[in-house]
């Protein structure tokens, strides 16, 4: 009888008939390309000089492809596709807007960049403890969260890149590394979670994952449904990812320790993937729990912003330096967040594209200049400006971008920032955001007087110390270890970064109209449903 029964059943009940497109084909390949490299690059963990002539290759191929991807988005809409071909909500989706497509294809620059950057910077014991196995999963994992229209394999994906994370983190197994990590592994184990249970929870209320699923049933669900509760759980496990106040405190005491390429694949990516998640989920999933709670992340992101830039003056270390400037970014972004609609959301995934190309070439920017001053410590770092004027000139306008100071990309969102803010009365929000920027510029004003301006001294001294006493170690074994060509290869990535921050600075056009349409597909999410129940409703 059950053969019976089975064989009587309407395929089209369950599957999707239709055969697969290629543009749906690649919502996955990012994630299949970062995937399918690592595990070659594991297989061949005894060929490390191989590694980079597949990871790069790799990543330029993951690069194409978003590109590919972000050009059918941009031109057709949003696009799904089901695993296993199941219908949606019963399968794992992929549904990709440009929202998710314009981060995806700039993470990929990054490491793209990172990569090659990683040439002078990972020597033979780095890449044999597995450096371009790690950024290949981590891409995986990042492209994975970026990607998902499904909120449980938006937390499975936040797993791969946090697994991948901890490998980079302690990438040399030195002490300072051990202790960086420990606080990583610590808060951010916290946060995930925190994520996981709130998932439980959301499944608990609408028994479904799919998030164009959960879009749909939550007006219904909202007034018998403790919602609230739920949105106030994400956005505390969110801003924890994301590094916002007052969880803040892991990212200045982790970000310094690893390989300087490691530091800047992690403030390029990992943060940005928190805020991400924040916005897809509070915006387009919860918009009326987003609302009530905008106060609440209005004020974490100013206090985010300016505590951040205040931390940011009080350093003596450019790594750490560096990271307190990550955490000032995070506030901008959320700001977006709380003020939402088309103008702060679309200023929201403008500094979010901005800062992670920016964050990666100011750690790559780092690494360069202790290479040339043979220390990250400001006392023992000064002319540069007369060692290098040509590095010193690209060092200002990157720092220039950084403040936010035209005609760098780093002043149009701050600019939208703070006329979103005024458009709807949110004087002080505009205020935080101006006096971060101040205080910002200041900070990497001292840096660039200390270690740029400063005259070197003119007598020969004894090789710089760290604060613990010990010798310089990773930008002496940079010096030291890096070949030539390998250092001369490190300032490719460095440019073409900067390139981007330039472009887009004089020319924003192009940018601000894609996040403007990124944000109000965020805001009213109908074409994304429409690309998951393309019948207007749930089977």
């Amino acid at each position: 009888m059950a053969s019976a029964t089975s064989s009587h059943l309407d395929p089209s009940l369950f599957w999707v008939m239709e055969p697969t497109s290629a543009a749906q084909w690649l919502t996955i390949l990012p994630v299949a390309i970062g995937l399918g490299c690592g595990a070659v690059l594991m297989m061949l963990r005894h060929s490390t000089r191989l590694h980079p002539l597949i990871a790069i290759p790799g990543l330029a191929l993951m690069v194409l492809v978003d590109i590919l991807l972000l050009a059918h988005v941009a031109t057709q809409g949003p696009v799904t596709m089901m695993m296993g071909r199941w219908l949606p909500p019963f399968g794992i989706a992929f549904t990709v807007d440009l929202t998710g497509a314009l981060l995806a294809l700039t993470a990929a620059i990054v490491a793209l960049a990172g990569s090659i950057y990683a040439l002078g910077d990972i020597n033979t014991s780095g890449r044999r403890y597995g450096f371009y196995p790690f950024l290949m999963v981590l891409m995986a994992g990042v492209s994975g969260a970026f990607l998902t229209g499904d909120i449980f394999n938006l937390y499975v994906w936040f797993e791969v890149l946090l697994i991948s994370s901890f490998g980079l983190l302690i990438l040399g197994s030195e002490r300072e590394q051990i202790d960086g990590a420990l606080k990583y592994a610590v808060l951010n184990l916290i946060g995930t979670t925190l994520f996981l249970i709130a998932v439980g929870y959301l499944y608990a209320i609408f028994g479904t994952l799919n998030m164009a699923d959960i879009a749909q049933k939550a007006g219904s669900l909202r007034d018998s449904a403790p919602l609230l509760t739920l949105g106030t759980l994400f956005v505390f496990a969110f801003g924890m990812k994301a590094a916002a106040f007052p969880v803040n405190f892991w990212l200045p005491a982790s970000y310094h320790t690893p390989r300087i390429v490691v530091s800047a694949l992690f403030a390029g990516l990992l943060t940005k993937v928190g805020v991400y998640a924040l916005l897809r989920v509070m915006v387009m999933l919860l918009p009326v729990e987003r609302e009530a709670l905008s106060l609440v992340i209005a004020v974490a992101a100013a206090l985010t912003m300016v505590l951040g830039a205040m931390g940011a003056l009080a350093q003596s270390d450019i790594r750490r330096f560096l990271g307190f400037v990550v955490v000032s970014g995070i506030g901008y972004m959320l700001a977006g967040a709380a003020i939402a609609g088309t103008a702060g959301l679309s200023a929201a995934i403008f500094y979010a594209l901005h800062s992670i190309v920016l964050m990666t070439a100011l750690y790559l920017l780092a690494g360069e200049a202790a290479r040339r001053g043979g220390s990250y410590r400001l006392e023992n770092l000064s002319g540069l400006w007369a060692a290098g004027p040509a590095f010193a000139g690209l060092s200002l306008a990157l720092f220039f971008a950084g403040s936010g100071l035209p005609p760098f990309s780093g002043f149009w969102p701050k600019a939208m920032l703070v006329k979103a803010s005024l458009d709807i009365g949110a004087w002080w929000l505009a205020g935080a955001v101006l006096l971060s920027g101040f205080l910002t510029t200041i900070a990497f004003g001292r840096v660039f007087l200390l270690a740029y301006w400063r005259p070197a001294p003119s007598a020969v001294e004894s090789p710089p110390e760290t604060a613990a006493g010990s010798p310089i170690g990773e930008a002496a074994e940079v010096a030291v270890a890096a070949p030539t060509s390998a250092r001369a290869a490190a300032m490719l990535p460095i440019l073409a970064l900067s390139a981007l921050v330039v472009w887009f600075g004089l020319f924003p056009e192009p940018l601000i109209e894609l996040s403007q349409r990124a944000a109000m597909g965020l805001a009213d999410p109908t074409a994304y449903l429409q690309s998951v129940f393309p019948s207007g409703g749930q089977p």
